[in-house]
């Protein structure tokens, strides 16, 4: 399994509950594009309509050696899910006020897939406990490495 792109942003802006691996319809251009690391999914979201899941917002920039019918960078993509994802997912935004975010891209088998997260958003003082976190992990793990260099 080769990662192309892990959302960073979707775990600091949201609690991601449960995830899910969906397929994706992509074009030719587009899978050259992903295979050149050309993929941004920062700004990216799944919206749920008619029984099937798209991605929207999902940055692909365009295939430079692609012909006149290369594709948008923007436009949006089908989710492949089986209807009983799909209606699990759909029943729980619906009730519980959750969202549908897209946290990773990668290769599994030749293929695209994404990793799509059940997330609740996070409030502001969450955010700045999971920076404070981070930096005393990050902190901590400086000192051990320092000690065992022996430098302290």
């Amino acid at each position: 399994m080769k990662i192309i792109y892990n959302n960073k942003h979707a775990y600091y802006e949201y609690y991601i509950e449960e995830t899910f691996e969906a397929g994706i319809e992509l074009l030719g251009s587009e899978v050259k594009s992903i295979r050149g690391d050309k993929v941004t999914l920062k700004d990216s979201f799944i919206q749920l309509r008619n029984g099937e899941a798209y991605l929207h917002n999902a940055n692909i920039v365009p295939y430079d050696k692609a012909s006149v019918f290369g594709h948008e960078a923007k436009r949006d993509r089908r989710l492949l899910l089986h209807k009983a994802e799909i209606r699990k997912l759909t029943e729980k935004v619906q009730a519980k006020g959750f969202t549908v975010v897209p946290t990773k891209m990668y290769f599994k088998n030749g293929r695209v897939k994404v990793e799509i997260g059940f997330a609740k958003g996070k409030q502001l003082h969450d955010k700045r406990a999971a920076i404070a976190a981070k930096d005393i992990k990050r902190e901590t793990d400086r000192a051990i490495r320092d000690f065992k260099k022996g430098s302290f």
